[in-house]
């Protein structure tokens, strides 16, 4: 496909998901169209960005610019591999949560669906903004418009709880890329002249260590969309809000926006033969060193399951911004991977959590002892995202971890290659209990059953069968709505696909390492 032919689809991509929530918003009142609206739109989407995918796996880089403010200055989109890759993992994954959220939120009776489905929509389209951003500006605006689009989708509930989580999530992430973000894009510009990302990087040669040093920490805390400690509380808080919409928060859509931000401005605004000159960003590579340990720790403290998982969220995206602060380009390429792996991995245990809660009302580790005998689809499925997060194979999460354990070995920082074990360790303390409580404990007694919900709301009909059972009961077995199993029985999959195909991927993101990896 040439440049010519890319410019339209580039704009099409970005626009549908728009004109899909514009239509489930006229037709929200028949739920049967607007899921089937939501449906079509997602796979159209998906389709459009495909074609875009030979065009930059052959190298091409088609760009067009929407709305210039300033010479040289506005919002224009621009493909390179790593932004084909989070376009690719968001728009997918969007069709495979959609399927996911029907049955969820039929099964569960939640309110405000036509809202739900109308913010989801607007968020993926500003996901692929972010992504197609070939300037910090377009970043930045698609990036806002992300943050206040799944606001409403926080505070889904409308509970007390979830109206204090909504003010957590608003106050850290609107704080950060005003008060941060912002001032390091004003700083860029003066400095350089530009806020277009370029290979190699934009920042003169000969720019200070100390100006440097400030610079990316401004941009690290700036996007706190990345959870590095301290600046991590948005994400545990945002659990109050239903599954669907923590799958967006940590798999689709809002970290994955966050550490792919971190990666770009790492690679196309300060290059790594910068950073390696000033050592600018070793301060930041241990205190994502850090946050991946701590965060595991309190993850292992939590009982509530979607807190452990939101913990793990947290360790796990700190890889990512590890592999970016090592400046190198093995790094870069292993924390681009890690975005993929952890989306399958972290989605599906996700949609587990979500699918024990709808068929068993079961919310806390602690009561799912026996679980798994009932519900053994979804437990194997968990346990199958949780070897991907662990990092073993036959699973896609080894290759991510290798490859940023290599860029640890690249640089000469062996303590970081020490961090990743001791972490893959923590992930088995608090991942693969779960399992075996499901699988191989007794089963607490029948009275001692928490009915626990999130948010029920009244049945709306439609696809999911909202006036029925939440259960898909077939031989003895209570699993969750068959619409809700069979998205994560498609994750889990995906997880075993990458570890045989990540060849293909390392290959096409090779390009983002600057002739800087093996």
């Amino acid at each position: 496909m040439n440049e010519m032919s890319s410019e339209p689809a580039i704009l099409a991509a970005v626009l549908v998901p728009l004109v899909g929530a514009i239509l489930i918003v006229l037709i929200g009142r028949t739920p049967n169209l607007r899921e089937i609206v939501t449906l079509i739109t997602s796979v159209i989407t998906f389709l459009i960005v495909l074609t875009l995918f030979n065009d930059v796996a052959g190298g091409g880089r088609p760009s067009v610019t929407l709305l210039e403010m300033l010479p040289g200055l506005g919002i224009t989109f621009t493909l390179e591999p790593l932004g084909m890759l989070f376009a690719v993992i968001a728009s997918g994954l969007w069709i495979i949560t959609s399927i996911y959220a029907i049955g969820y939120m039929r099964g569960h009776h939640e309110i405000n669906q036509t809202r739900f489905y109308t913010c989801f929509a607007i968020a993926i389209s500003s996901a692929l903004g972010i992504a197609f951003a070939g300037n910090m500006l377009t970043l930045f605006v698609f990036y806002e418009f992300l943050t206040l689009c799944t606001f409403p989708l926080v505070t889904h509930s409308g509970t007390d709880a979830a109206k204090r989580a909504g003010r957590v999530y608003l106050g850290i992430l609107i704080g950060t890329s005003i008060g941060l973000q912002l001032v390091a894009m004003i700083w860029t510009w003066s400095v350089a002249g530009t806020l277009d990302f370029r290979d190699g990087g934009i920042l003169p040669g000969s720019i200070s260590a100390g100006m440097t040093i400030v610079l990316i920490g401004l941009y690290v805390y700036g996007i706190g969309k990345a959870a590095l400690m301290p600046f991590h509380r948005w994400l545990p808080a945002a659990m109050v809000a239903p599954t669907p919409v923590s799958a967006l928060l940590h798999a689709v859509a809002v970290v994955k926006a966050g550490v792919f931000s971190v990666l770009k401005v790492t690679i196309y605004i300060f290059g790594f033969d910068v950073l390696t000159r000033t050592g600018a960003s070793e301060w930041l590579a241990f205190i994502a060193a850090a946050t991946i340990l701590l965060a595991s720790l309190i993850a292992m403290t939590k009982d509530n399951l979607k807190a452990r998982l939101a913990y793990s969220t947290v360790s796990q995206l700190s890889y990512i911004v590890l592999g970016a602060m090592l400046a190198s380009g093995t790094g870069a390429v292993g924390g681009a991977m890690h975005i993929a792996m952890h989306a399958f991995g972290k989605i599906t245990l996700f949609f587990c959590a979500g699918a024990i809660m709808v068929a068993s009302h079961k919310t806390e580790i602690s009561q799912m002892r026996g679980l798994g005998r009932k519900m053994p689809i979804t437990f194997a499925c968990f346990l199958i995202g949780a070897l991907s997060i662990i990092g073993l194979p036959p699973l896609g999460g080894v290759w991510s971890k290798w490859y940023l354990a290599l860029g640890a070995a690249e640089t000469g920082q062996l303590i970081f290659i020490v961090v990743f074990m001791i972490s893959s360790l923590l992930n088995i303390a608090y991942l693969v209990p779960i399992v075996i409580n499901g699988f191989f404990l007794a089963p607490p007694e029948e009275g001692h059953r928490n009915h626990q919900h999130e948010d029920h709301g009244h049945p709306a009909g439609g696809l999911g069968d909202a006036n029925g059972p939440n259960q898909w009961k077939v031989r003895g077995l209570e699993e969750a709505p068959l619409m809700c199993v069979a998205a994560l029985f498609f994750t889990a999959v995906g997880c075993v696909f990458l570890f045989f195909y990540a060849m293909p991927l390392y290959e096409f993101l090779l390009p983002i390492a600057g002739g800087r990896a093996p």
